[in-house]
């Protein structure tokens, strides 16, 4: 993967990752551990490399020496944040044994918690989704394409085994869209939790999160889910309505 400049017409500044000491290795690792903490203080574009580098007591110019530029930094950043999450498959057994859509419903229902366990990596990742600029935005994407942090190919294959996806639409479809309704879902539930007044629509109240998750999976699964099976819930469902 190519180097990130800090500007769309600077020169890839990233250094070449040759065979590393265990010595520098440690201090990188170091490096990213305390960057991790400033950028999400701070923000993205508030962040300062020079009190990254006074709040580890080294030149700033090391800092730029492991990463090439802030971009870079912050890269390597969001990269160690992604990986810590948990990927779809790493669910209990017994939700897994109950299908994808179920797998689905878990981890939504588990987003706020995993939120404060994991605080720091969870607000990266929302300043790397959002708060970047297009150059780094793109280095991201690529990322998360080629390396699948959160398993989402492996994910879609194992709801294809169990026919519970359309046979009409490919893995790489499915992936996509999976990966782009639920980032955005996620991230409105984790907005709403970072800044309630920012995100909830007006007169919604937070109660009705898990009304929202079930309207959203419900949706999903049409779009996704396997239509014989999708069909049969809908009946059932709009029969359940009119007894009621």
């Amino acid at each position: 993967m190519g180097g990130i400049a800090s500007s769309p017409i600077s020169p890839p500044r990233c250094p070449r990752h040759l065979a590393q000491r265990p010595r520098s290795q440690a201090k990188r690792s170091l490096i990213v551990e305390i960057a991790m903490q400033h950028f999400a203080e701070h923000g993205y574009h508030s962040a300062r490399v020079g009190d990254i580098a006074a709040a580890l007591g080294i030149a700033k110019g090391s800092i730029f020496q492991h990463f090439g530029s802030k971009d870079g930094l912050f890269f390597e950043v969001y990269k160690r944040a992604v990986r810590s999450f948990p990927k779809y498959l790493d669910a209990p057994a017994e939700v897994k044994d109950r299908g994808f859509f179920e797998v689905l419903s878990y981890w939504l229902a588990r987003t706020e918690l995993l939120l404060h366990e994991n605080w720091f990596p969870y607000r990266i990742s929302l300043l790397g989704n959002y708060g970047t600029d297009l150059t780094l935005k793109r280095e991201i994407n690529r990322f998360l394409i080629t390396e699948d942090p959160y398993g989402s190919v492996g994910f879609v294959r194992f709801g294809f085994e169990r026919r519970q996806l359309r046979k009409d639409m490919d893995v790489e479809m499915i992936v996509s869209i999976l990966d782009w309704t639920m980032e955005r879902f996620q991230d409105a539930l984790l907005t709403a939790e970072f800044d309630p007044g920012l995100s909830r629509r007006q007169g919604e109240m937070p109660e009705k999160k898990g009304e929202r998750i079930q309207q959203f999976l419900d949706l999903l699964q049409r779009a996704i889910g396997e239509p014989a099976a999708s069909s049969r819930n809908f009946h059932l469902e709009a029969r359940g309505d009119r007894r009621g």
